[in-house]
């Protein structure tokens, strides 16, 4: 059977992997390297359709003096997406700091020298990793989102994947200028509310640039797929997001990159939700009111951060 023609046959396993991947971290639309300069930009704050019904979850922690908003985000987001809500409104408010995944995405000056250590490696090129059957069907991918085979051979096998996945999920209308991350910032930059990070853009690189090199070339394998598929299961994706449907996230994003590829699975979302667990339980120790945004794959499913917390004793409840 043709690699396309396999790719085909499990079209909704790969689009699940791959996107599930691109979803997790926060940073992934900055490590596009076709990228204008300043793509990136810092934004006004965007106007958000609100949503209908309750709109995307959101949970509270709370011990006696503090009180942690957890809100599960969409990196990359259609334009048009209605998600706006009035209940996170006022906890983002009413929070000191603001929390994300990472509070520097854009910083290419930083990202550049890591993508350059982590994410390339000419002396071991995906030609010499992949069939030359594979490598064809690399570059015929590639140039439907406007590369090559070659620009994309010095890569890693993770770092093409991101390209690959990235790219086809920008194509297919989903913007990383509307991505809930970069609007919320923007608001509590607008605000002068401290906005902070639970990890530095060298660790979630190393998320990815740490997996072994077979996993690293699952993840470039599944990428492959032409993702018209995948543009349905995205908006199946923020769909279930923006209605606040926690099962159906679980379901599209986390069951199906736990059950093709644990490894994955536990590097970009178990090992991050048990750390930033650890990070909420140091800030309860203290007083106040924060907003922490993250990926909404880490708040679903039975090792989500808001699980993890319960099973330490944190009180943890769904707005």
């Amino acid at each position: 059977m043709k690699l396309v023609s396999l790719l085909k046959t499990s079209a909704a396993r790969i689009g699940r992997s791959a996107a599930g991947v691109a979803l997790g971290l926060g940073l992934t639309t900055a490590l596009l390297i076709s990228a204008p300069a300043d793509a990136f930009a810092q934004a006004a704050p965007a106007a958000v359709p609100m949503a209908q019904g309750d709109g995307p979850a959101l949970w509270v922690v709370t011990d006696a003096d503090s009180t942690i908003y957890l809100y599960g985000t969409f990196h990359l987001l259609r334009p048009t997406t209605a998600w706006g809500s009035a209940k996170v409104d006022r906890a983002l408010d009413g929070a000191s700091e603001v929390w994300f995944e990472v509070e520097n995405p854009d910083d290419q000056a930083a990202i550049g020298p890591i993508v350059q250590q982590l994410g390339i490696s000419p002396d071991r090129p995906l030609s010499s990793l992949l069939t030359a059957e594979e490598f064809a069907t690399l570059d015929t991918a590639a140039r439907a989102l406007g590369a090559s085979g070659a620009q994309l051979d010095p890569l890693r096998p993770w770092f093409a994947s991101l390209q690959l996945t990235v790219a086809a999920i920008v194509k297919a209308g989903f913007d990383p200028q509307a991505g809930v991350d970069r609007t919320l910032m923007a608001r509590a930059r607008a605000a002068g509310k401290p906005v902070k990070g639970l990890e530095t853009v060298a660790d979630q690189i190393g998320f990815l640039a740490n997996l072994s090199e077979e996993t690293q070339l699952e993840m470039l394998r599944a990428s492959l797929e032409d993702f018209a598929e995948a543009e349905t299961l995205l908006d199946a994706m923020s769909t279930a997001w923006a209605t606040g449907d926690v099962e159906g996230v679980n379901r599209l994003v986390i069951a199906e990159t736990r059950a093709e590829s644990p490894e994955l699975y536990e590097a970009v979302f178990v090992r991050r939700n048990r750390d930033w667990a650890d990070q909420i339980q140091t800030l309860l120790a203290g007083s106040g009111t924060v907003f922490i945004a993250v990926g909404a794959g880490h708040l679903a499913g039975d090792e989500s951060v808001q699980e993890i917390l319960e099973d330490r004793g944190v009180t943890v409840t769904r707005q």
